[in-house]
């Protein structure tokens, strides 16, 4: 288990999946501001859907996030598209509507950034987010991302084309928030 100030990063249990589909998938609306895919419903228990974790996928590293308080379940968080040779990945973040607004979004970046860099030993980690997420871009921006770019009318979401805003972190630039 990783661990911030407030919340824990730990692996998927089985019993997150239901949580997870019911709180972010099934908010269509919200997961198709998450999601460069277009959405679609899943049957319980479908090895496709989204929060199902694949152990050999190795492109993609998915986590609970869990209150250190407690221990509940108030998101996922992942690091997606790690690319082995240019040592890079993607940041991710999903918190369950219950959960927003507490702070918990900037300490689960500062945790997956912890777990990219020290544990995983990767160079770089990028946050690609709709310009309109002050959230995620907060997030990122409080621990150390810098805007890189706008791709313009990039993301299809809900019949209207939106601006994406992506974000970078280098190794050396961290300044970890993490201890151990």
């Amino acid at each position: 288990m990783l661990r911030g100030s407030k919340i824990a990063l730990r692996a998927r249990h089985e019993a997150d999946v239901p949580v997870l589909q019911a709180e972010l998938h099934d908010d269509v609306a919200g997961a198709s501001r998450a999601s460069g895919r277009p959405w679609r419903p899943f049957t319980p228990g479908s090895k496709e859907a989204p929060f199902v974790v694949d152990d050999e996928n190795e492109k993609n590293v998915p986590f609970s996030v869990v209150e250190l308080d407690g221990g509940a379940l108030v998101g996922s968080a992942m690091l997606w598209g790690v690319d082995t040779h240019n040592r890079s990945a993607h940041v991710g973040v999903g918190l369950l509507p219950s959960a927003r607004g507490r702070g918990y979004g900037t300490d689960v970046v500062a945790v997956l950034c912890h777990f990219g860099f020290a544990v995983r030993g990767l160079r770089r980690l990028q946050v690609d987010t709709l310009a309109d997420n002050t959230a995620m871009l907060r997030s990122a921006e409080r621990n150390g991302f810098v805007r890189e770019g706008v791709l313009r009318s990039a993301a299809w979401v809900m019949g209207e084309f939106l601006d994406e805003v992506l974000l970078g972190l280098l190794a050396e630039d961290w300044e970890p928030a993490v201890k151990g």
